[in-house]
């Protein structure tokens, strides 16, 4: 049957109409002018699935209150570093800055705001600047570039107020740089030889038969750090500078930062109490955790647990964590979910895979694989579909700079076509949204680290200010809180649309196309109770192509379409449509999904892969449909009797995928399918 729909007024702002006149429109099945802010639920009882992310560098954000740009004159160590003509140095960006752009925030239907580390920092380290929050010395009270403790709580009331979630970055891998080796060093801190980058790492054998280094802090820095155990020595690894391989990359210091040995019982106990207090006193919604594949897996085993348990007994329900991997592989990423027992991690493997497809080039199907993989992060707490996802960051670099390099003879039209195809794709996947702020500018960057941390107030550093920026003929000269701007209107659109349907947040994920021949792309949606098909297809190419894909319902309702506008048909089970280049379809199903009925679940042979066990299943349906929808959990029975939930699984091929340790003493597999209709049916398979 074919629809038709109601045209959206194009996103594009009369300022820069002129320079966007061929840029694509989105259209949704209402007409309005200006986006409809989302009705969000409220932020103590939201669950993660339905935030959208806003992840923003405040030094970088807006100035608020110029009085603090310096820091801290009392305490010398965190003044100083304003240079707003280099993009090394402090740029004057505040909590009261964050605060007096809530509604802009607001404006483009982001949901919970994540903050790069707002402790207490060394300003000025070697020839370097704390702008970024990473150098903490005092874990107990802010910065004073970025203002004060109450001016944080002022800011997460405010938002709060708002509906709006806040989320603190937070380090446990490692301290500023205070602790120096005399081998390493001189007396003044500065490296023996000019040449000399970094100090050599010893291994663990080697500081076995004594071959350690002699420790040193310099005058006057004894007593810096905050709580005071942390000035003591015996708590770090004190073994030189991580090469980022084997062991040195969990013991070594992270570019000379001081690095924690959090194998230690009291350090455990103390770095837990350390942000007990901060959760205690700030009330955020939650933390992302730096570095977290520096740091000894059982730590997590114990922080995680007792972070989460001590944010939902002082009245946060929701508290939720995500840790930094910096991994795209997902037996590297889920490591730390599954074993490690963190709730979530952001999921590098959607940055990759999806910069490589849309923004270079590359072979689609690794966007398939992607989902497929999904598997490695089923477990009986957490899944997929908690994962935070994200185009570009503060380390990586943007989105604009990715299609500016991967695609540097496409016009700047195709340019802002593939920002905002690439964010629809990940607002409508499994996962959480997190943009990067300025993507929703334009801002492109020259490549990552503070190449890819420009200012949103009116900048002074020459190299952003010659950047071409996406969707706009502004600058980074200019004031970039432009509400007006095609991508932060079409992100406010996704947001509205996303937020609008259960499926979109927590539904089931289902690959359905992966044509890479002809770059097409489908998947499904599913929400377990409403028990309707979404389907988002997209066209991931520079040719308009047609998309045909088999189908259950007799009917679909377009929701939203970016870069196209053509009819879709439905005749026999089959639905067509054409795809402009570079575009992007939301369908909703007329009807609910067909249950097929599960004749049979059988376990297949275990085998082993990337340091996992799978146990695959094989399910029969007696009438097969299109996405033949089950739910498959998989428990573990000790040699007692005893059952435990190993995962549960959603999508073909159906399996667990779990670390060897998982298994000890467990004696047989038993197997439970259904057919979210009540139905279900059984299968063992003794190990």
């Amino acid at each position: 049957m074919t629809l038709r729909i109601k045209t959206l007024a194009a996103l594009v702002a009369s300022a820069s109409l002129a320079l966007m006149a061929c840029s694509p429109a989105s259209t949704t099945t209402e007409d309005k002018s200006a986006v409809t802010l989302p009705t969000v639920s409220n932020y103590l009882t939201r669950d993660i699935q339905e935030d959208v992310f806003y992840f923003v560098m405040p030094d970088r954000f807006h100035n608020a209150d110029s009085s603090n740009d310096n820091g801290d004159p009392v305490r010398k160590i965190s003044q100083g570093g304003l240079d707003k003509t280099s993009k090394w140095a402090f740029h004057g960006g505040d909590m009261q800055g964050v605060e007096a752009k809530l509604d802009y925030i607001q404006g483009m239907g982001v949901t919970a705001i994540w903050m790069t580390p707002l402790l207490r920092n060394r300003a000025i380290q070697n020839d370097g600047f704390g702008h970024h929050g990473y150098w903490v010395i005092d874990f107990t009270e802010i910065d004073p570039h970025f203002g004060t403790n109450e001016d944080l709580k002022s800011l997460i009331n405010a938002a709060h107020e708002r509906g709006i979630k806040v989320f603190f970055d937070i380090i446990t891998n490692h301290t500023a740089d205070v602790i120096k080796y005399k081998e390493c060093h001189k007396p003044d801190g500065t490296y023996l030889n000019e040449e000399q980058n970094g100090c050599q790492y010893k291994t663990r054998e080697q500081v076995a038969t004594g071959d350690s280094y002699t420790l040193f802090v310099m005058d006057g820095e004894s007593d810096v750090k905050t709580p005071a155990w942390l000035n003591d020595p015996q708590y770090y690894n004190n073994q030189g500078d991580s090469f980022w391989e084997g062991e040195s990359a969990v013991y070594g210091d992270f570019a000379g930062l001081d690095d924690i040995d959090t194998r230690q019982a009291f350090v455990v106990e103390g770095m837990t109490d350390i942000f007990k207090n901060l959760i205690s006193e700030f009330k955020p919604d939650g933390f992302r955790i730096d570095t977290v594949k520096h740091v000894d897996l059982s730590f997590w085993q114990q922080f995680g647990p007792a972070i989460v348990s001590h944010a939902q007994d002082i009245g946060i329900p929701k508290f939720h964590i995500f840790g930094e991997v910096y991994d795209g592989n997902p037996a590297g990423l889920s490591k730390y979910t599954t074993a490690g027992m963190l709730p979530s991690v952001l999921d590098f493997g959607f940055h990759f895979n999806i910069k490589d497809a849309l923004y270079f080039g590359q072979d689609i199907n690794r966007i398939g694989h992607l989902f497929d993989n999904d598997d490695y992060y089923r477990d009986h707490d957490s899944g997929p579909d908690i994962l935070l996802n994200f185009l570009g960051n503060h380390d990586a670099g943007r989105v604009g700079h990715f299609i500016q390099k991967g695609m540097p003879n496409e016009d700047a039209a195709t340019h802002l076509q593939r920002s905002i195809l690439s964010h629809a794709y990940m607002y409508f996947s499994r996962g959480v949204p997190v943009v990067y702020y300025g993507d929703e500018q334009g801002f492109s960057g020259d490549g990552g680290d503070v190449d890819a941390r420009e200012n949103m107030d009116p900048s002074l550093v020459d190299s952003y200010n010659d950047n071409t920026l996406l969707g706009t003929s502004k600058t980074t000269a200019d004031d970039n809180f432009d509400t007006s701007h095609p991508i932060y209107q079409a992100l406010a659109e996704l947001s509205n649309v996303r937020q609008s349907h259960k499926a979109l947040m927590r539904g089931i994920h289902q690959n359905r196309l992966v044509d890479d021949a002809n770059r097409l792309n489908a998947f499904s949606r599913v929400d377990e109770v409403e028990q309707v098909e979404y389907l988002v297809l997209s066209n991931m190419g520079t040719e308009p192509k047609t998309l045909t894909l088999e189908v259950d319902a007799s009917d679909y309702e377009v929701l939203y379409q970016y870069a196209t506008s053509s009819e879709i048909e439905v005749i026999e089970g089959k639905l067509t449509t054409e795809l402009a280049p570079l575009s992007i379809k939301l369908l909703k199903a007329s009807e609910k999904a067909k249950m097929a009925e599960i004749a049979s679940v059988q376990l297949k042979e275990t085998y082993v892969e990337n340091d996992r066990i799978f146990i695959p299943a094989e399910i029969l349906f007696k009438g097969d449909t299109k996405l033949n929808l089950a739910r498959v959990a998989f428990f573990a029975v000790d040699e007692n009797g005893e059952e435990s939930l190993i995962s549960e699984d959603t999508t073909f091929p159906y399996r667990a995928v779990v670390m060897p340790e998982r298994l000890a003493n467990v004696k047989t597999i038993k197997v439970i399918a259904s057919n979210m209709m009540g139905k279900s049916v059984e299968g063992s398979l003794a190990l």
